[in-house]
């Protein structure tokens, strides 16, 4: 994750940049260094066998990249895919990804003293998925652990 260490040398917490994301009314958050790019829905080029959770692949750039529908990961339900859902373009050390998602919020900084560990009552599947979970705007806000979920795109295909 990305950390704006000015704020350390002030006694103030460190502030997580991240990407607010949406996935029907929850909202999640991508930490900022992992995304590229963020581009409107395209049609995906579907590739035979492969899990529903990744529909397909786009060609981003010149780069083949594989999209996965966070919608069917995280364990709702699929819905109808139309023009206002985006794509988030990810990258980590271990591969690049585009994250299907219903909505694209917002660019934002979380202090990180005020992210608490997942609560035990979540489902156990999606809790394996994520990092923490903070209030932002007086709504909850998940962290997504984007390595956890490729290790688990990674199981099911």
């Amino acid at each position: 994750m990305l950390i704006d260490t000015t704020a350390e040398t002030t006694n103030e917490s460190p502030q997580l940049n991240m990407l607010i994301i949406q996935i029907e009314q929850e909202r999640y958050a991508l930490a900022a260094s992992n995304v590229r790019e963020v581009a409107r829905y395209q049609e995906l080029t579907p590739v035979p066998g492969a899990p529903e959770s990744l529909p397909g692949i786009i060609n981003n750039h010149g780069t083949i990249i594989p999209v996965a529908n966070l919608r069917l990961v995280l364990h709702f339900p699929n819905t109808e895919l139309t023009r206002s859902h985006r794509l988030v373009i990810c990258h980590t050390e271990s591969a690049d990804l585009a994250l299907l998602v219903d909505r694209v919020i917002d660019l934002t900084t979380i202090p990180a003293d005020k992210i608490e560990p997942v609560p035990t009552s979540l489902e156990p599947a999606r809790a394996l998925l994520l990092q923490g979970v903070t209030i932002q705007e007086d709504m909850p806000l998940a962290l997504i652990n984007l390595d956890a979920i490729i290790a688990r795109l990674r199981d099911w295909a």
